[in-house]
Parts: C-alpha cells; structure tokens; sequence
C-alpha cells in the first residue's frame, strides 16, 4: 500500500520532468500515474489502483516538453488558489476528492475558524476511492479562514484552510 505523502511526491516528481507516464507495482497494488492533455480523470477499481493525473492544460496543438519546463509553468496553478498574506499558511488538498468537515454528518466540525491546531490535528476528511482520508493540519497555529464547504468536490492542490503559524 502506498502512503499519501509517497503519492503526493511522485505527482510532484511526474509534474516537473518529461516522463508521460509512470507505473509503479507494490505487494499487489498498482499507482498509475499519467499526463493526458487536457483533462484530469481518475479511475477507480478495488485493486489495483489506478490515477490518471493532469497537472495543467495543454494548449491546442502543442505537446508535452521533452526537457523539463520552465520556470513559470513548473508549478502547475489551480483556479482557487487565493494570494495570502506571507506570514499566512494555506493547507491544501493533496487529491481529488470530498471534503468532508466532519467525521459523522451529525457530529461537530473537526475545526472552526479561531481553532488552534499542531502538526498532528485532523482538519477534515477527504473521500476519495470509497476510502476516507484524514488530512492533518501538518502545521502549528490558529485556523483563520476555512475556503470550501462541507460536501464539496475538491481538486488536487485545491486551498482548504488558512492557518496563522505560531
């Protein structure tokens, strides 16, 4: 089985090189990781595993670098992302998925805005393959400003929360 955070860093490795595709076997789990050109697909089985990725549209006619890209397209931009205050930290989605506030619709939200949180506190849950994720907050501070909704769909690299480091 593979750890969110060793999935996270190979999207990242994929997004910033020439590789097209990459395909990695593991104890009877299988990660696919794959640039389409325009559109961003998740396929799902119960194992093996299969995540198609786009980090960025390609614009008509043109194909994926054979060197890694530029500077200013290595980080690809998400249609949410919000500019904030430098002294300010966003916690963003690491996949595509449902952002869930709570872990039971009738209990109370993991965090509200003024909430302290450290490395280790659970801001939400995002379902994705059927499988409910804890995200942690990953940094120590006061939540300021929660971006998304209970239920909402949310896409990889998508803001969710904005925390005031201590």
């Amino acid at each position: 089985m593979f750890k969110l955070s060793e999935i996270k860093e190979l999207i990242k490795l994929v997004d910033q090189t020439s590789v097209h595709e990459l395909e990695i076997e593991n104890e009877g789990t299988r990660l696919l990781i794959r640039k389409p050109g325009k559109t961003e697909v998740v396929n799902v089985q119960a194992a093996p595993i299969t995540h198609t990725y786009s980090p960025a549209p390609l614009q008509a006619g043109s194909s994926f670098p054979a060197a890694p890209a530029a500077p200013q397209q290595a980080a690809p931009e998400t249609a949410q992302t919000l500019p904030i205050a430098d002294n300010l930290h966003q916690i963003v989605s690491p996949m595509v998925g449902t952002f869930y506030s709570s872990p039971t619709p009738d209990a109370s939200a993991f965090v509200k805005i003024g909430d302290r949180v450290n490395e280790k506190s659970v801001v939400c849950i995002l379902e994705a393959m059927k499988l409910m994720n804890e995200l942690e907050a990953e940094v120590r501070g006061e939540i300021v400003e929660i971006l998304v909704s209970n239920g909402q769909l949310v896409e990889y690299g998508q803001p969710l929360f904005v925390v005031k480091p201590e």
